[in-house]
């Protein structure tokens, strides 16, 4: 495939309708499902040879996307209001990073005070 073809077709993985999803409706109330969208891509072409005298040739490409769930907008009553998605296990791993601080502390507290002691 060519590369300014990839381009081509990735440009269509980022539209507005992969960031915001579609309206659901309850009642008098409305919610806009919104996602963070990463994209990139990259290209490559190369001449290798096994002999001196040879030409060789190469191409490649490639493109990766992401989309997370950010959050949503609620409307209502014509107010809108925002609600952030909560990613679980950033919190589970913020926790256990400062309980292994806290341990690490508690154990040079404690080890400094023996120490103190003999």
């Amino acid at each position: 495939m060519d590369i300014m073809q990839l381009v081509e077709q990735s440009k269509d993985a980022a539209t507005v309708n992969r960031v915001f999803g579609e309206p659901i409706h309850h009642g008098d109330i409305v919610v806009i499902p919104v996602a963070r969208v990463a994209q990139g891509g990259g290209g490559g072409q190369g001449r290798g040879t096994k002999e001196k005298d040879e030409k060789g040739e190469g191409s490649g490409g490639g493109f990766g996307f992401s989309a997370t769930p950010a959050g949503v907008f609620v409307l209502k009553n014509g107010e809108a209001q925002w609600r952030p998605a909560v990613d679980v296990n950033r919190i589970v791993i913020g926790g256990q990073i400062v309980a292994v601080a806290l341990l690490l502390t508690v154990r040079s507290i404690l080890w400094r005070r023996r120490r103190r002691r003999h």
